[in-house]
């Protein structure tokens, strides 16, 4: 017998069926979407781009160390001798590193970068800084930022924010660079694309803020090629600009990577070894093939008698090459032979003090050497006006004293003979040039060769047909 349910259980049974919901079968959605931070923009351009930046060959580069240049030594004494420099014939000018120096372990070295997108207050402000900028694009020079890319500071804000970007030692602290004792500086990590971007970012940001013209890249043997590339194709992709890319290092892969000139460690190494040690001067033969592996379109390297690491640590122009005499005939092979001349500051006065590190308190004397200073003027004059000179082909005819060589390129020939030795050499004019008359390019008048030519110590000709 089936027993009857009561009235209340049953209401409560149909009020509850009916507030139940049905089970519906869930459906995945699309994920979430994550939103990446901001991109800063880049900046807007400032002034315009310089329309008469040198072809890569062309350029005689002319190195400014911003503390010696001036007593003030800042970027108004660099401003009031932009004329000085013009007056030499350069056409590039190379500012060292104009950003905030590091506090944090530092030794006051302006490669210790503080703020990749900073101004140095001990130099001045911004505006200074653009005003050297546009004062020597209406003087026709092109201008150049050193670019520290390997390191930087030890207080520089990426530590903090990205200590990540940096090279840690098994603790979790970042480290200098391994191997170098360059104890007052920070190791970059270039297997971070973040840092990579983030720093070719910077480097535009001065192409956009300052209207530079390039850049010249400290230690580029520490960074890899691969960053590199990547970092000169960015910049060659600001095609508003002709920019100049100078790589400070010796390895013949920077010019596969697309830099316009490499640096002619090698070539002053031995030409000191030539001036001090009694080396052939034909050991730079080899080097104008051996430092131009890999280049084409005109790359270049550049090559120096003095800059501001081995004014310091080797000595003057003059302590390296023999003197006034002996340096000039030096500086002659260096922006005649094979390759672009770069001058360190005080070098066309023949400045016979270091500027030695940190550079705060030494100053170059201006007033000095003035009959130097006219022979680099007429030796600069020269380079610009001899296509020879800085496009022409090379044929080489050196000796143990002397450093000889052609340069011709569509029917002018130039002919240089530097006596390396500070003595009276007699040289042997090879069969080509002996007998023959020249131009005096220096002295002016003609001269006339016969089978040889006696050359008074540390002498030098630069002849042309």
């Amino acid at each position: 017998m089936k027993k009857s349910i009561p009235l209340f259980v049953l209401i409560l049974s149909i009020f509850l069926a009916a507030c139940s919901k049905p089970t519906v079968p869930t459906v995945a959605g699309p994920p979430p979407v994550v939103v990446p931070p901001p991109v800063e923009p880049d900046p807007a351009q400032f002034g315009t781009p310089f329309n008469n930046v040198p072809d890569r060959q062309d350029a005689t580069i002319y190195q400014v160390n911003i503390r010696p240049f001036s007593q003030q030594g800042n970027f108004a004494g660099v401003l009031a001798r932009l004329d000085s420099i013009k007056a030499l014939g350069v056409n590039v000018v190379y500012l060292m590193p104009t950003y905030p120096v590091g506090i944090v372990n530092a030794i006051n070295s302006p490669y210790c970068v503080r703020d990749y997108k900073g101004v140095n207050a001990e130099f001045g402000n911004l505006s200074e800084l653009r005003g050297i900028v546009e004062a020597a694009h209406s003087k026709n020079m092109a201008v150049i930022f050193d670019w520290v890319a390997n390191h930087t500071s030890f207080d520089n804000p990426w530590t903090t924010l990205h200590k990540d970007w940096y090279l840690q030692n098994g603790t979790g602290n970042i480290i200098s660079p391994p191997g170098t004792g360059w104890n007052d500086v920070a190791q970059l990590n270039f297997t971070n694309n973040s840092m990579r971007l983030a720093m070719i970012k910077a480097m535009k940001y001065w192409v956009l803020t300052a209207n530079i013209d390039g850049f010249r890249f400290d230690y580029t043997d520490g960074p890899p090629l691969e960053f590199w590339r990547q970092a000169v194709d960015t910049l060659r992709n600001m095609t508003s600009h002709k920019l100049l890319l100078l790589a400070e290092g010796s390895n013949t892969g920077n010019f596969t990577v697309g830099f316009d000139f490499n640096f002619g460690f090698t070539y002053f190494g031995q030409l000191k070894t030539v001036y001090n040690n009694n080396k052939s001067a034909q050991v730079t033969d080899s080097l104008n093939n051996v430092e131009y592996v890999n280049s084409s379109n005109g790359q270049q390297v550049v090559r120096y008698l003095s800059n501001h690491d081995v004014n310091g640590s080797d000595g003057t122009a003059l302590d390296l090459f023999g003197g006034k005499k002996g340096s000039m005939g030096a500086f002659i092979t260096c922006a005649y032979m094979k390759g672009v001349p770069m001058i360190y500051n005080g070098q066309e006065v023949a400045t016979p003090i270091r500027l030695t590190f940190p550079f705060t308190s030494i100053k170059i004397d201006w007033s000095i050497n003035s009959d130097v200073t006219a022979e680099y003027k007429k030796v600069i004059a020269f380079r610009n006006a001899s296509a020879a000179v800085r496009r022409g082909s090379l044929t080489t005819y050196s000796n143990q004293n002397i450093c000889a060589f052609t340069k011709e390129l569509a029917g002018e020939k130039v002919l240089v003979i530097v006596n390396v030795r500070n003595i009276i050499v007699n040289y042997a004019l090879p069969a080509g040039l002996s007998n023959s008359t020249w131009t005096d390019v220096i002295n002016g008048g003609s001269v006339a060769l016969g089978t040889q030519v006696s050359l008074p110590a540390y002498g030098y000709y630069i002849l042309k047909l």
